[in-house]
């Protein structure tokens, strides 16, 4: 057994381990097939991982000629969509997780059916998701600071105007500000919230949960992708995870990124992670 931990823990012995064993045929216990195995189903997903990334990022291209609005271009389901950053705010650019989550959005349209539904984007940015959402045929409201909202309807209206079965609309929300007034629980009927890197070095953290917790109705369904950063990110996933049954769908560790599906904890559940959850992040 504590071979079998030593081989687990350590990458470098495993793989001496299995050439060693390549070399001869006197080994045929089953733990010797397990870690084999194990080691080669991590180079597997590793590998696979790698090639999505790169599928990923070969979507993004930009403009062969200067013009005087700068623009960077992506392709998603179809289309060209042309996204303006503000470069004086990280709300206004572009993070690889918006990139990972259209793709899935794109790929999955099987299981995660944006047709028709009503969609909220909470940090919604440059606008990527929200139009990918829009473009697969998503009632879309795409939500962030004031200060992002001229940009983030720029961006919307040039790349969804004429093409989209559903107009999305653009709305103001600061986290855990006037959430009764802007969004009140009676009107909240959203199929889906999406969140793109919302989570990072911030003082916010305690707003983005009630804010994820207010516009939840048991049948709501987030896909939330993060970046891991800093430990802050991961005692809000814990957190989390006191108000919301979490799950992991996929992972890129080249990019320390991960994608989570999370549905709302019954409401028994619910009320005690809500005690729990005035506490405040160190």
């Amino acid at each position: 057994m504590i071979l079998f931990k030593l081989l687990e823990t350590q990458p470098t012995c495993l793989g001496i381990f299995q050439e060693m064993i390549k070399k001869t045929s006197i080994y045929s216990h089953p733990l010797v097939h397990h870690l084999m195995d194990s080691g080669t189903q991590k180079e597997k997903r590793d590998d696979d991982s790698k090639k999505v990334v790169a599928e990923i990022m070969a979507r993004c291209f930009v403009p062969s000629l200067i013009t005087t609005t700068s623009w960077e271009g992506f392709h998603f389901v179809g289309h060209e969509i042309r996204i303006t950053e503000a470069m004086d705010s990280y709300g206004a650019v572009v993070w690889p997780s918006a990139l990972v989550l259209c793709y899935f959005l794109e790929t999955n349209v099987k299981h995660y059916n944006m047709v028709d539904k009503n969609v909220i984007e909470i940090g919604a940015g440059t606008g990527l998701v929200s139009i990918v959402a829009s473009l697969l045929g998503a009632h879309v409201t795409a939500t962030d600071l004031p200060e992002l909202l001229g940009n983030l309807q720029y961006n919307i209206s040039r790349n969804t105007k004429m093409k989209c079965k559903h107009l999305p609309q653009v709305k103001e929300l600061s986290w855990g500000v006037a959430l009764d007034e802007n969004f009140p629980r009676s009107s909240n009927n959203f199929d889906y919230i999406l969140a793109a890197d919302v989570v990072y070095a911030h003082p916010f953290l305690e707003e983005l949960l009630i804010t994820f917790d207010h516009l939840c109705k048991e049948t709501t369904v987030i896909l939330w992708v993060m970046k891991f950063r800093l430990e802050k990110e991961n005692k809000f996933v814990d957190r989390f995870k006191e108000l919301f049954d979490l799950e992991e769908i996929s992972s890129f560790p080249s990019l320390n990124i991960k994608l989570y599906k999370a549905v709302k904890k019954s409401r028994r559940s619910a009320r005690k992670g809500k005690v729990v959850s005035r506490r405040v992040f160190l």
